[in-house]
């Protein structure tokens, strides 16, 4: 394998808990809620699947179907169903509801999965080049800055800045050409089969880890190291 291919949220990153999200926004707000309060409506709003990244809605609604269905194809469509989600659940201020889709756009609601920076460390250092491919409403590269991983990404293929998403053929294209990479030499990791189990239709290798908590998940990306050799590959000589 000469590329690796990553999916975003779930695979290297994780969003913050549903309560943690609406706790920060809250605060930031000024606006109270007793504690039985929040936990509930942090329920309802995870039950919901308003947070992108978080859980799929319990139950779609149906003036939020088409939406939803191409959600990841603009910044505008992604805002729209995520928001229309939210506005299900019944919060003290309307303005919460654009605050919470602001909020889990800050790097600080993400945390990488602690062997993430093993792993792409490891990639850089032996010269397998390295992209993410997101199906997502927004520019997710602060993230990978503000957590120190940015140095190890040499492509970002975000559906929103090519209006096709996963499992599209056309958008892991688009970073196999960036990476002057051929399918066959390379390897999807991602969390979704329906999403990135598309790359397999070019012959891509296509590996999967399981969208867990942080603390739930120390090593799983581990296993992409043994998949591309490179946890025995001599590192690339530099040239003097």
């Amino acid at each position: 394998m000469t590329a690796v291919l990553f999916d975003f949220s779930g695979t290297l990153f994780r969003i913050e808990s549903t309560e943690s999200w609406l706790r920060a926004v809250l605060a930031e707000a000024g606006v109270p809620l007793t504690e039985a309060e929040l936990t509930e409506a942090a329920r309802a709003l995870e039950t919901a699947g308003a947070q992108p990244g978080g859980a799929f809605p319990a139950e779609l609604p149906a003036e939020l179907s088409d939406v939803w269905a191409v959600r990841d194809e603009s910044a505008e469509l992604h805002r729209a169903a995520y928001t229309g989600l939210s506005r299900r659940v019944a919060l003290p201020d309307p303005a919460l509801h654009d605050a919470l889709y602001e909020r889990h756009m800050d790097p600080r609601a993400w945390s990488p999965y602690p062997d993430a920076a093993r792993v792409l460390g490891t990639l850089r250092e032996h010269g397998v080049g390295v992209g993410v491919v997101s199906n997502i409403g927004w520019d997710l590269r602060p993230v990978f800055r503000e957590h120190g991983l940015d140095a190890y990404v040499d492509t970002y293929v975000l559906s929103y800045e090519h209006g096709v998403q996963k499992p599209d053929p056309r958008l892991f294209t688009v970073a196999l050409e960036a990476l002057g990479a051929e399918a066959e030499e390379t390897l999807m990791v991602g969390d979704s089969r329906p999403a990135d189990g598309g790359a397999a239709a070019l012959g891509c290798r296509v590996h999967f880890v399981d969208h867990l908590p942080v603390a739930e998940r120390p090593d799983a990306l581990l296993a992409v190291l043994d998949l591309v050799g490179a946890a025995r590959r001599p590192a690339t000589p530099t040239q003097a």
